[in-house]
């Protein structure tokens, strides 16, 4: 039986990120797959203007309902948190189903390029850390690791021993297993990685293509989490996932408008190479 996954994030109405860029890759793939919205999102922020409803009360009374009922889940990936209260359910929910064998993904959504995104501020930075204190693995890209732990982001990129100090830093903050993408390390494009199973430290490289696409992140959430509960190593895991991505960002790059998402439907067959 295919294992079932609970995903705890933002739904965006008119744009292809956060869980209605994920839901249709682990659907593909197989996986019964479930929510939890953390808020209603018009659009992606980058448009300019945008609304925005807080799903807390939600959370607050869905999480007794789902106890009482006795619901659980193989897994939990969660995305995009907006309030405290939403962070201290949550990361409690993990913690208590972690307990029973959940495997908790965090994915701390704050920024990229050095910056936070649009709408975000440093109260995300702190909700996220605390996200990331119940994580078995967690996947920020460098500007999200370099926010958690308080470091300098560089766009030169990093050694390579000042990027097993940052995975070392954002596992300080709880996580066991750790993957900081969109990196440069040693003057190459890499996703460097720390394996808890394996007290294993090890960096992917890819080539870049020039832009901004939205959703990828959640993307690459999405295909990863999929391979690791099929049983693939994280290592290969993320070299499987990174290339998926790649080949999706190609098949897009020339979309008109980048800020709505890649149109993940008409694409899931290549998951099947």
């Amino acid at each position: 039986m295919k294992k079932q996954i609970l995903l705890i994030n933002d739904v965006a109405g008119n744009s292809k990120v956060g869980m209605g860029a994920m839901i249709p890759v682990l659907s593909y793939m197989g996986f019964p797959t479930f929510n939890l919205p953390t808020a209603l999102v018009s659009n992606t922020f980058d448009y300019g203007r945008f609304a925005l409803q807080d799903t807390t009360d939600f959370i607050r009374q869905t999480l007794p309902v789902w106890k009482q009922l006795g619901f659980s889940h193989d897994a939990i990936c969660t995305g995009c948190m907006f309030t405290d209260e939403q962070v201290h359910l949550v990361a409690d929910y993990c913690r208590e189903q972690r307990q029973h064998g959940t495997q908790v993904f965090v994915d701390p959504v704050m920024g990229d390029g050095g910056r936070l995104y649009n709408g975000m501020t440093m109260k995300q930075v702190e909700l996220m850390r605390q996200m990331v204190s119940v994580a078995d693995l967690t996947f920020p890209n460098y500007t999200e690791a370099a926010l958690l732990t308080g470091m300098t982001f560089r766009p030169e990129g990093l050694t390579w021993d000042e990027a097993r100090q940052l995975l070392d830093a954002v596992r300080q903050i709880g996580a066991r297993s750790v993957l900081v993408t969109s990196c440069r390390c040693e003057g190459r494009n890499c996703v460097v990685g720390y394996n808890a199973e394996k007290n294993d430290y090890f960096r992917l490289e890819y080539e870049e293509i020039p832009g901004i696409f939205h959703g990828t992140g959640d993307l690459f959430a999405a295909i990863l989490i999929g391979r690791l509960l099929n049983g693939q190593s994280l290592h290969e895991s993320t070299r499987y996932t990174m290339d998926k991505v790649y080949q999706l960002i190609s098949l897009n790059r020339n979309m008109a408008d980048k800020n709505r998402g890649i149109l993940i439907e008409q694409f899931l067959t290549l998951l099947d190479e």
